[in-house]
């Protein structure tokens, strides 16, 4: 199943609406998607090295729209919408403690989450319920998912022919490391919030 799904991503590059398949799970992601635009983004780029940055830029800019209705819902749905997103994900008990560390680290918080696995909804959703200036909001999103996705697309450019193998020999294992830091991520989000 796993290489049936990665060679679907790599076979989906090739079609005309490769770029509205990775800004809708790009933009979905930062809102309410709990599947990450990398899953998308990482084998497109292997399949074609040469749209790498477009993707990212793609990437980026759907990325940080969804990261608006993420931190709308916050703002405006957090009693209903906002509030079943955060409990689906189990994080209920902790939104009051990450709400206070808005307070001191709002900036932070949000430059450092997301350039991580760690879902980027939860800090859009919980942005807009904490009350995080908007305009500064959209610029540090900007930032933090920018650099994670051009990052990405310039090291996909740059060794993408060497990845893609050692990928597809190794997919299973490239896989579990992926789940692994993940999983890691909502462990560490667990303990400190």
């Amino acid at each position: 199943m796993l290489r049936r799904l990665y060679d679907w991503c790599i076979a989906a590059a090739h079609k005309p609406y490769a770029a509205w398949i990775i800004g809708v799970v790009s933009f979905c992601e930062s809102s309410f998607f709990p599947v990450p635009p990398d899953v998308m983004l990482i084998p497109m780029s292997l399949a074609r090295p040469e749209k790498a940055y477009s993707y990212a830029l793609l990437c980026t800019w759907t990325s940080v729209a969804g990261a608006v209705v993420g931190y709308l819902i916050g703002a405006l749905l957090y009693d209903s919408v906002g509030h079943w997103v955060i409990q689906l994900y189990n994080y209920g008990d902790k939104v009051e403690a990450f709400r206070a560390a808005y307070a001191q680290y709002g900036a932070w918080i949000i430059l450092l989450k997301g350039l991580t696995p760690i879902p980027f909804k939860l800090v859009t959703i919980t942005s807009g319920f904490a009350g995080f200036n908007f305009f500064w909001f959209v610029v540090l999103a900007t930032i933090t998912r920018g650099a994670r996705f051009f990052v990405l697309a310039l090291l996909l450019h740059r060794y993408g022919p060497a990845a893609r193998e050692i990928i597809e020999k190794r997919l299973g294992l490239v896989t579990a490391v992926g789940a692994a830091s993940i999983v890691l991520g909502f462990v560490i989000v667990y303990k400190v919030f």
